[in-house]
């Protein structure tokens, strides 16, 4: 447990959170698709995909090549949707759909991180109208996220303007450690995903979270600490008066982009082409 209050004096830290499986139990994304289907915005082929990528998703993750696979996907997927009608979908699902799968020790270690006097930033591959309301939900500080090009008329574009994955994670941790003072020698990181070596890297303390195969002997070799998040729990369950974060998120790195199926289209591909193969 991270108890002792840092001296204000030094210089600021910070814990840096991937969000997929390290804090909440499912993909944000996926998680999305049946709201996003009842909107209009996917068809009832991609709902019966993602579901079954939510279990590829859980059983093992995606590798390299998948998740830019992820990428070229994303920016067909999504051309044409209206930005507005995605962040009115995600804002009246996000309780129902996001508040049951937090991990309780993730949301315990974000209060430590906070008592600690640490800022929390949630970094992820999402884009960032789901990112965004999720690390407001989590009381986080700052979050990084996917974003992609919006038009004059108010949709995606289909090009995506930053891609918050494998060394462009590290690259927002050095850079929001420059704007903001952090000291990343006394800095915290957590993911479940080899891809995300770099973010762990960049940090003083890197913390393996249910980590995927190639990860744990990474981590194992690196005699990083490997942490088991397995308890899911209803942030009302933790909090009895909960209405509302316990603390305002302030978004550093504003990210627009990333649709519901886009990894569950992508990841149900590889693995059909790898089966038929």
């Amino acid at each position: 447990m991270l108890r002792n209050v840092e001296n204000h004096l030094s210089p600021r830290t910070a814990a840096f959170f991937d969000l997929d499986k390290t804090v909440i139990a499912k993909s944000s994304t996926l998680t999305f698709s049946k709201s996003f289907y009842q909107g209009g915005l996917i068809n009832r082929r991609a709902v019966l995909r993602t579901a079954y990528s939510q279990f590829v998703f859980l059983a093992g993750g995606a590798d390299h090549d998948q998740m830019e696979r992820m990428r070229k996907y994303l920016s067909a997927l999504c051309r044409g949707w209206n930005v507005q009608q995605v962040k009115e979908i995600v804002a009246e699902t996000l309780h129902d759909l996001i508040d049951p799968i937090i991990y309780d020790e993730a949301a315990t270690l974000i209060e430590d991180h906070h008592a600690a006097g640490r800022d929390v930033v949630i970094v992820s591959t999402s884009g960032a109208e789901v990112v965004e309301p999720i690390g407001e939900l989590l009381g986080a500080d700052r979050v990084v996220a996917t974003r992609m090009v919006v038009g004059d008329d108010g949709c995606f574009t289909g090009e995506v303007e930053y891609y918050a994955y494998g060394p462009t994670k590290a690259e927002a941790v050095r850079e929001l450690a420059a704007s903001e003072g952090y000291d990343l020698a006394r800095c915290y990181a957590y993911s479940d995903s080899v891809t995300d070596i770099p973010m762990l890297e960049a940090v003083g303390h890197p913390h393996a979270v249910n980590p995927d195969r190639a990860l744990r002997r990474e981590a194992l070799t690196r005699e990083w600490p490997i942490l088991d998040f397995h308890r899911p729990v209803r942030l009302k369950q933790r909090f009895p008066a909960f209405s509302v974060p316990p603390r305002p998120a302030l978004v550093a790195a504003a990210a627009i982009g990333a649709a519901a199926a886009t990894a569950g289209l992508v990841w149900y591909a590889s693995r059909r082409r790898s089966t038929v193969a």
